[in-house]
């Protein structure tokens, strides 16, 4: 066999792994971003024929769109809430779990992750329960410490409902999470850790300088997707939970493209906030690898 067959084998090998992931990746991801964008230059509801190209009309109009910056600070209001709150939470238990030798940790790592077999959908509407005005667990619970019955309508104040968002995506977001980080601090070779013991360094010690060191590139990735898939994704359990109210308070990026294109068919413009969720997770993306970037602790 020639040098010159061996390459063009090698080269067909390869490019038989290669041209199906792409033409996959183009026809489900490039193409259906390039349509969004097409459309968000038309006046068109998406349900005629008709379209009426208007240029760059919707993205001006969004810009002036209040409703908007408010979902773009939900949006955000989110990813900063559900990442101190899942990491914070899944980091404390994925620690107390391995390094603490609890006997039931394999129960423990099962209930935490009972959420993420659990759809969204139903998530939203078993917190619905949990908010309920009349017959919600939290206000039965709070009733105990009062004389008069609590009543409070959590999910209809104007400014702090967005704040009642959380818990449910907190809680829906600490397992899997928790997972990854208990399988990154499993890897630690036990070694590390009697060496420090034996230098005098408590559990606090340890895990300021072993095991965050050599779990932050979890971290890393774990804070990226959290990311992610906030400003993607939040929109069931808002839509689930408050469909964006009261008085819009609780509205995020993918809510109002969905009111917008599906609700009030103005598709055209659903579809430039479909590219400016695009823009803002390409950026956020890159800011926080920057803010993130830190030199890698390799295991020996």
């Amino acid at each position: 066999m020639t040098h010159r067959t061996a390459k063009w084998q090698r080269n067909v090998f390869i490019a038989t792994f290669i041209i199906p992931t792409l033409l996959f990746f183009g026809v489900f991801t490039i193409y259906p971003v390039a349509q969004g964008l097409y459309f968000s230059f038309f006046d068109w509801s998406g349900m005629s024929q008709h379209k009426t190209f208007i240029g760059l009309d919707n993205f001006k109009e969004l810009f002036h769109d209040p409703i908007v910056w408010r979902a773009i600070g939900n949006d955000y209001f989110l990813v900063v809430g559900k990442v101190i709150g899942i990491m914070t939470i899944a980091t404390f238990f994925a620690v107390a779990l391995t390094r603490f030798g609890f006997r039931l940790s394999g129960f423990f790592r099962s209930i935490f992750f009972i959420p993420n077999v659990i759809s969204v959908v139903v998530i939203g509407v078993l917190w619905n329960f949990i908010y309920n005005p009349q017959i919600g667990f939290l206000n039965a619970f709070l009733s105990l410490f009062t004389k008069e019955q609590v009543t409070i309508t959590w999910l209809g104040f104007t400014n702090h409902t967005i704040w009642m968002l959380l818990p449910p995506a907190i809680w829906a977001g600490i397992g899997f999470y928790m997972i990854l980080l208990i399988a990154a601090i499993q890897s630690i070779p036990d070694s590390y850790y009697e060496a420090a013991s034996l230098e005098g360094a408590g559990q606090w010690g340890q895990f300021r300088n072993i095991t965050l060191p050599l779990v932050w590139e979890q971290i890393k990735v774990s804070t990226l997707n959290i990311m992610m898939t906030t400003l993607n994704g939040s929109f069931v359990i808002v839509w689930i939970m408050t469909e964006g109210g009261p008085d819009n308070s609780t509205q995020v990026m993918g809510s109002y493209l969905y009111q917008m294109a599906f609700r009030q068919y103005h598709f055209g413009y659903g579809a430039s906030i479909g590219f400016i969720i695009l823009i803002l997770s390409l950026i956020t993306t890159i800011v926080l690898q920057r803010l993130m970037r830190h030199e890698t602790v390799e295991m020996s």
